[in-house]
């Protein structure tokens, strides 16, 4: 568990590191503040009191992604190879099926180390936000909270359907993420039925949607699109900004997305690491 101080310099490490870049690092602070003390995903490096690296580990299911940051004055010193070759112990240890390593695609230092350790670009992810958009509100579809363990259990199935999860890790992973504070978690109706899931994280007045899905079976009729346009004027209505992230590789979602007036802003790539590093 990260302490109130490990946040603060966190904070100002990340401050330092974007200053004058035309990036921001993917740090997922949400995961950050409610980082629990049963296990060690985060690593650092001091200087004479003072806080310079910085790597975190994010686990989503199987998968494990890694990201981090070394002050401008500190680099090529080899804070962030040895923060990493801890970082990827720990992934051998726990049997994570892939690791990805994380750097905004702007990065030309990010991007010479992880060419240097020989990965292999996986997809680029793109931060998109949502630019005001006339959008018709249909009313076959109800958004309403998750409150039962018949919606749980929706929720963990549509992670094994639709995201790649064992039942095991969906199980872990929606226990987790439901001990964060800011998170909103929505399930989508249709004709009276529940066929899919929609979350919305809260930061001040910016809302971040994440964990979208529609059952297979429900898929291609255009339920998705409705209910984002409604969780979308929702939040409008809120006087929220609107933000949500999508792998290029989905050309499906890209372009729903962009349909209902997203933009994209920032882009972060993804490499994949083998542990042979070959």
């Amino acid at each position: 568990m990260l302490t109130n101080k490990q946040l603060i310099e966190l904070e100002s490490l990340q401050s330092i590191c974007e200053t004058g870049n035309n990036y921001e690092l993917k740090l997922n602070w949400d995961m950050l503040r409610t980082r629990e003390g049963t296990e060690v995903n985060d690593f650092f490096h001091y200087e004479n009191g003072v806080l310079v690296g910085f790597l975190g580990l994010y686990v989503f299911g199987n998968k494990a992604e890694i990201c981090g940051m070394v002050h401008p004055q500190f680099q090529r010193k080899g804070i962030f190879t040895n923060l990493l070759s801890k970082a990827i112990q720990v992934c051998v240890e726990r049997q994570y099926e892939e690791i990805l390593l994380n750097a905004p695609a702007n990065s030309n230092t990010g991007k010479k180390f992880l060419y240097s350790i020989t990965c292999n670009y996986a997809f680029t992810e793109y931060q998109m936000k949502w630019l005001e958009t006339e959008l018709i509100e249909d009313k076959d579809i109800r958004i309403r909270p998750s409150v039962s363990a018949a919606d749980l259990q929706l929720e963990i199935q549509l992670d094994v359907s639709c995201f790649g999860f064992s039942g095991a890790e969906a199980v872990d992973y929606n226990n987790r993420i439901r001990r964060e504070n800011d998170q909103q978690f929505n399930i989508i109706e249709f004709a009276g039925e529940a066929v899919g899931k929609i979350r919305v994280s809260h930061e001040g007045n910016d809302a971040w949607i994440y964990g979208f899905a529609v059952l297979p079976e429900h898929q291609g009729i255009g339920i998705g699109r409705k209910a984002l346009k409604k969780i979308v004027l929702e939040e409008h209505k809120r006087g929220n900004s609107i933000f949500l992230e999508v792998e290029a590789t989905n050309a499906h979602a890209l372009k729903l997305y962009e349909s209902s007036g997203f933009q994209s802003f920032h882009a972060q790539d993804y490499y994949r690491y083998y542990r042979n590093n070959k």
